[in-house]
């Protein structure tokens, strides 16, 4: 059962509650090119992408997120670090939300001018929290990162918010060690009712970077926790979204469009399944239908262990037999690819 947490409402939409688990990415083109980071947001909106974040080192740079909102109808998030005059250069430009640790930029009179400003236009602030940034006395207290030692450090910021009682606060505890970042997300569940934006930091690249970040987020997801998520890829943000979308759609959360189910083949297969189930995936992109599709590499794994599925193909001698609902309707030769996609087309 989902842990209920405040709504926090994020430019044309919200998270937490019984909001759906909204996915997000970063943008990685320099802050610079005005143009490059304007077309990697629209591929990233083409995507899926729910959230966008832009990194503004300075208040000069705060022309990209109106550069941004212009090209793009999805909100748009400054990521700040230590400059409070970034923050309300930001939030002048339109900007949906900041993310900033409140301790991080100077004074209490700062963090006060920061949290007025985002009060008075509706803007949230995401306090990040991650392994790598722990306040030293937080750390010499510890000794090292730990889970109570993320949770201190994230509900001390939170502190300094709430002492200008500001609280359209999402939280991330971030860490690069999965197991004392699932820990640290559940101890911080148990403290406050803010919404957590969930993600293992530095999770590596694509391959491992997947794994990591299938077990940390789905894990906390099977459990409850979370309301907003990024998967942490060093590879094409666009990348991150896909998985963002394929952990929730594995964790039990509703994902539009239709899941690609395949087998991992043996001695029997007579078709090129991991091919084929390549090809219909990267077809069926874009695709709004709510189906599972199955390419299996044989008769003994296809209707039988694929009944759940919609449609599917069972590999015989290059060909394939074609079923539906677990029957068997006929066998496809030549073009397996197209003739699959295009009886999924005649499904409602």
């Amino acid at each position: 059962m989902r842990k209920k947490t405040r709504v926090v409402k994020i430019g044309n939409m919200a998270i937490g509650g019984d909001c759906p688990i909204a996915v997000q990415s970063m943008l990685n083109v320099p802050v610079s090119d005005v143009q490059g980071n304007v077309e990697q947001a629209k591929r990233l909106e083409s995507a899926g992408c729910q959230l966008i974040r832009v990194t503004v080192p300075t208040a000069q740079d705060a022309g990209i997120v109106a550069a941004l909102k212009q090209a793009v109808h999805v909100p748009i998030v400054a990521d700040i670090h230590f400059d409070y005059r970034a923050a309300l250069a930001c939030v002048d430009a339109g900007v949906d939300k900041i993310r900033i640790n409140p301790g991080n930029i100077g004074s209490d009179e700062r963090v006060g001018l920061v949290a007025q400003a985002c009060k008075e236009h509706g803007i949230p602030i995401r306090i990040g929290v991650n392994g790598g940034s722990l306040e030293k006395d937080i750390l010499a207290k510890y000794g090292k990162v730990t889970p109570e030692a993320l949770v201190e450090s994230a509900m001390y910021h939170v502190s300094l918010l709430e002492k200008h009682d500001f609280h359209d606060i999402v939280i991330s505890i971030k860490s690069s060690n999965v197991p004392v970042m699932m820990q640290a997300y559940r101890l911080l569940s148990e403290q406050c009712d803010y919404p957590l934006h969930i993600g293992v930091t530095e999770a590596g690249t694509y391959r491992m970077g997947l794994i990591k970040s299938a077990m940390g987020i789905g894990g906390l997801l099977m459990e409850g926790i979370g309301d907003t998520l990024r998967v942490s890829l060093t590879d094409d943000p666009e990348k991150e979204v896909q998985a963002g979308y394929d952990i929730l759609r594995a964790a039990g959360h509703f994902v539009a469009g239709p899941e690609v189910i395949s087998c991992p083949t043996c001695g029997r297969t007579n078709i090129a399944v991991a091919q084929i189930a390549d090809e219909v995936e990267r077809r069926l992109r874009g695709c709004k239908k709510q189906l599972k599709v199955a390419v299996m590499g044989c008769v003994v794994n296809g209707p039988g262990e694929a009944k759940e599925a919609d449609i599917g193909i069972a590999g015989g001698k290059d060909c394939a037999m074609l079923f539906v609902k677990g029957k068997q309707i006929r066998m496809l030769q030549g073009d397996i690819v197209g003739q699959l996609c295009a009886e999924i087309e005649k499904l409602v």
